[in-house]
């Protein structure tokens, strides 16, 4: 007992104790602590982008530009964002067609959502920009479907329509119509301004605003949708309506007259 009470008090011992005891806390730090989680995310975003520049080389890198900086058949993809990738080639937009018309249309896509998301993950690593939205930002829940309304025809109708059905712009361009597309997509029109679009970032219009407008959408798109005021005449707003009511009802009018007319003289000369 005397000699172990003689190692205790050895001015090591305690030196020794502390080593021990640091050497755990680090083991335990290091089995425990979520740098593991996270270096197993930055190695998985990093194969995600490794693919993403594989499927970039062989889809857009001709028109595009090799490290994305553009070129004379297309413009530069640095500081769009994922966002951009996302609709573009989500809608089907691109890659673009051989023979290009004025403005790239919807069709189906060629790659599927796992490639669109692995090229959004490149193109975002050239610098940053809008990235994807949540489903929490676009989705109905907690929207103002009459705030949206309004917002929709302040900013949007004037192209698209006050129902989204779309219309005619100058040298052959047009607002496409907004009838059966993902919540996603519109949100992310708006925030990167396709084509001809302008954008509307957060700084312009607030996340919960572009919410508003895509539950306004959804609602008056919908297949449950009523029109109380009977044939909408292809949804294209008072102004078109209007001037159809005119052109044939009027045009109605004076044919009824003419006849009236051209029997009563034909019943005076006879």
């Amino acid at each position: 007992m005397k000699k172990l009470s003689a190692r205790r008090r050895h001015p090591l011992a305690a030196v020794v104790v502390l080593l021990l005891a640091l050497a755990a806390t680090g083991g335990l730090y290091a089995a425990f602590a979520p740098a593991g989680k996270a270096q197993a995310d930055e190695t998985s975003q990093s194969l995600t982008i490794k693919e993403g520049k594989k499927l970039y080389e062989v889809g857009c890198a001709s028109c595009h530009g090799t490290g994305g900086q553009g070129s004379s058949d297309g413009p530069s993809l640095v500081g769009v964002g994922a966002a951009a990738v996302d609709f573009q080639v989500g809608t089907g937009r691109m890659p673009a067609a051989t023979s290009q018309g004025a403005q790239a249309p919807r069709k189906k896509p060629i790659y599927t959502q796992a490639q669109i998301d692995q090229l959004a993950a490149y193109v975002a690593s050239l610098g940053a920009g809008p990235s994807v939205p949540t489903k929490q930002q676009y989705g109905p829940e907690g929207a103002d479907i009459a705030k949206g309304g309004e917002l929709f025809r302040t900013n949007c109708a004037q192209c698209h329509n006050f129902t989204g059905k779309g219309g005619a712009l100058t040298k052959g361009k047009y607002a496409p119509s907004l009838e059966g597309v993902a919540p996603k997509h519109i949100y992310e029109a708006m925030q990167t301004g396709p084509q001809n679009m302008p954008s509307f970032p957060d700084t312009t219009m607030s996340e919960k605003n572009k919410k508003d407008i895509i539950a306004y959408l959804n609602a008056v798109n919908g297949d449950e949708t009523e029109n109380p005021g009977g044939m909408e005449l292809g949804g294209l707003g008072p102004v078109s309506e209007g001037l159809f009511a005119w052109i044939f009802g009027l045009g109605a009018l004076i044919a009824v007259a003419v006849w009236v007319a051209a029997r009563t003289a034909k019943a005076k000369k006879s």
